[in-house]
């Protein structure tokens, strides 16, 4: 263990330290709260801070594994839990002011697998009101500010927002997440971070505030792919409570994670797709995607049977029918403090009627095998994680959305990961999306690995935030 400050490990190099003997968790939850109680008033990721209990449960993790008695890897890892995960007891807001005295009735079941694994929960962090929003904003709660710009307040990214600035600000060394058109890839790719969206039904929502059931899948918000390789590995598993994670058995990535790319058969996306990205993140792209040729890629142009843009209209559609039943009546009173950005994506359902949304989800079926059928004989799809860098939150136009490329992977069912691929002139972060047919995960961590291998972008700080 070097002098250097232990908040900066990632979690892997923390736990290697922490089961040497080299770093006690209650050293490393020390500088972390150190680093929260310094940079929080500016960068604004946490919702609460769970001072007290993470010190208690370093002091507990430290004597255990002591005393040869650690309950695994883990034990003494601290992570952060984006503010629509339950935990018994707690305040679990999900971004609305007016939920500010909601207290969870249940613990989320990936909650507990992190809990029973050793890890320490630092805080909550931010999210956009009802997780609806891939911009990362928040008009009654605040919107954190992203890391890589502290003289201009840029988007953080959405809806994980807090958990991508706290995870970059090297506030916690790894946070939860959840994504259902986007939010945890778009936070990981304007924060500089590599974040993995799961297939629905691998990682359990059981306590996980719900937006649109047959899209939402948490996951991992880590600083490269190794961490999040293992990150889902606690995650994922079944669970009685959540059907949906009874129909596939785990799948363990990492026995595969190391073995290179050689051989596999990467689509680019069309030409078409290149219309309206920023030239910076095209060229960053485009390197990345020389960079993964040169590993011994075969890649090739890949066309999917839709525009990303008309999948994402679609999963906007999906959305607001599936939300309208959750939080719809909220949303109408316009006497609530609720954001007004939000509402009207939420009130996209209002007047769906139970045939239209029978006929998208007909359609949705038919959009999925088509799509696996373009998909056939490749491994992976690459875009862009969005179509720019992080914007100034004051020129954001809130009718639109960020999350052009993320969308399609939760209609058509697909897994993704983000993960820097590169820097503007100006130093915000760039971001590769590497898609995979559902259930492959292994596959898109695989090509994420070894890319981070080749390159050191994911190794990179935030200025001013470096020491």
């Amino acid at each position: 263990m070097t002098d250097s400050n232990p908040a900066f490990l990632t979690a892997g190099a923390a736990a290697a330290e922490i089961h040497a003997g080299r770093l006690s968790p209650v050293d490393l939850v020390d500088a972390l709260l150190a680093r929260i109680d310094g940079l929080e008033p500016k960068l604004g990721a946490f919702v609460s801070v769970w001072e007290n209990d993470a010190r208690q449960a370093a002091e507990a993790a430290h004597k255990a594994i002591g005393a040869g008695h650690a309950v695994g890897p883990w034990h003494g890892v601290p992570i952060a839990l984006k503010d629509i995960v339950e935990v018994e007891g707690r305040v679990t807001m999900g971004g609305s002011q007016h939920w500010a005295g909601r207290i969870s009735e249940v613990t989320a079941t990936l909650a507990r697998r992190l809990i029973a694994a050793g890890m320490i929960v630092i805080g909550k962090t931010h999210t956009v009101e009802f997780a609806m929003g891939g911009w990362g904003t928040n008009r009654h709660l605040g919107t954190p500010w992203n890391p890589w710009d502290l003289e201009v307040h840029r988007t953080p990214g959405g809806s994980s927002s807090g958990s991508g600035v706290a995870t970059a600000a090297r506030l916690a060394p790894w946070a939860i997440g959840s994504d259902t058109g986007g939010s945890v890839r778009v936070p990981s790719a304007w924060c500089g971070l590599t974040g993995l969206k799961t297939t629905i039904g691998r990682v359990s929502v059981h306590g996980v505030l719900p937006l649109a059931p047959t899209m939402d899948t948490p996951g991992p918000i880590a600083r490269d792919v190794e961490d999040a390789a293992q990150l889902y590995c606690l995650l994922q598993g079944p669970d009685a409570n959540d059907p949906l994670t009874l129909r596939h058995a785990p799948d363990d990535p990492l026995p595969a994670l190391r073995r290179g790319i050689a051989g596999l058969r990467l689509g680019t996306m069309a030409d078409s797709e290149r219309a309206g990205v920023d030239a910076e993140l095209l060229a960053a792209y485009d390197a990345a995607v020389d960079q993964l040729a040169d590993l011994g890629a075969r890649v090739e142009t890949l066309a999917l049977p839709q525009s990303t843009e008309a999948y994402g209209a679609m999963v906007g559609r999906l959305i607001g029918a599936e939300s309208y039943p959750i939080v719809g009546a909220l949303v109408d009173d316009p006497d609530l403090p609720l954001d007004d950005d939000v509402r009207p994506r939420i009130q996209l359902g209002r007047d769906m009627t139970a045939s239209d949304y029978l006929r998208l989800l007909r359609d949705r079926e038919a959009h999925k095998r088509n799509a696996l059928l373009a998909l056939d004989g490749f491994d992976a799809w690459l875009t862009p994680t969005t179509v720019t860098p992080a914007l100034p939150v004051a020129e954001v136009d809130q009718t639109t959305t960020p999350a052009r490329f993320t969308r399609p992977l939760n209609f058509l069912d697909w897994c993704a990961l983000a993960l820097p691929c590169g820097f503007t002139a100006g130093g915000l972060p760039l971001s590769l999306q590497i898609s995979c047919r559902g259930h492959d995960e292994a596959t898109a961590l695989r090509i994420g690995w070894a890319y981070q291998q080749a390159t050191d972008w994911h190794r990179r700080v935030p200025p001013g935030l470096d020491d």
